[in-house]
């Protein structure tokens, strides 16, 4: 299979596999892209939650994303998990130097089990500086709440939280309805000019592991091949759904999603 673009990963380390770079990875991969990566933290972690998270450097965060996109220069980026201020900082030094015009950020604030993973200076400064870096901004409902300090029990709420999103200089933004307790969920693509709602039958599991990262990186690796940004999102909706549905079930907690749902084995290995 021909490969049908490069992706850089800017995002921090799951050892359990569900999350993070490792998530992003497999999935840029099983939509048949080639994933590069700069992990800006490592955690310990698995299913039941997070025992530690070590910073990566800032200097050596910033060496990853310059020195990788100089050789290989990346037709898309998608950012997750931006911890401290001078790793915001650091990031958007690196994206001005190598000028990538499609960017994707998952504001990752809390982790599955509860786990904050972002703190209150880090989140002004995404908010005021990063925001308006980026093509497309993509917090679950506990995110958007962090970041409009707005409280969303509706469809309506998740709307109006969107629109504050682009009064503070947000191009497009992808409000992810998950947490709210319906049978349906709704998934909310807006901008200033249009407003498109998804929607999809919950899926009943708690194997939702990683479940963000993987649907940025599925945006991220659709729009990298030149499909526009509200079709990559229906598009990467659906490969996620396919994974849960798909899921291995394993670990006692939060389990992941299958990854590789959508790939088909056409040739025996003995």
């Amino acid at each position: 299979m021909k490969i049908k673009s490069k992706v850089l990963i800017i995002a921090g380390s799951d050892s359990s596999g569900g999350a993070g770079i490792q998530a992003d990875i497999k999935t840029v991969t099983s939509l048949g892209s080639y994933a590069m990566t700069a992990i800006t933290a490592v955690t310990s972690q698995n299913t039941t939650g997070i025992s530690s998270i070590i910073s990566i450097p800032e200097n050596e965060i910033m060496r990853q994303i310059e020195f990788t996109s100089k050789d290989i220069k990346p037709d898309a980026i998608k950012i997750g998990m931006l911890h401290s201020s001078k790793v915001i900082y650091a990031v958007i030094k690196s994206l001005k130097k190598i000028k990538i015009n499609k960017v994707i950020l998952d504001p990752v604030m809390v982790a599955k089990g509860g786990a904050k993973l972002i703190d209150n200076k880090s989140i002004n400064i995404l908010k005021s500086k990063l925001i308006k870096q980026i093509n497309l901004i993509t917090p679950n409902i506990p995110e958007a709440e962090i970041l409009t300090k707005t409280k969303i029990n509706s469809v309506n709420d998740m709307i109006n939280s969107g629109r504050m999103l682009i009064k503070m200089g947000a191009k497009n933004v992808l409000i992810k309805g998950g947490h709210l307790k319906n049978k349906v969920v709704y998934d909310i693509f807006l901008n200033k000019n249009e407003i498109k709602i998804f929607k999809n039958k919950k899926i009943n599991t708690k194997n939702t592991h990683g479940t963000g990262c993987t649907l940025s990186s599925a945006i991220t690796t659709y729009f990298s091949c030149g499909k526009p940004l509200k079709k990559s999102c229906e598009l990467a909706i659906e490969y996620v759904n396919h994974s849960i549905r798909n899921r291995p079930n394993y670990g006692k907690g939060f389990g992941p999603i299958n990854h590789l749902s959508i790939i088909k084995i056409k040739k025996k290995f003995k």
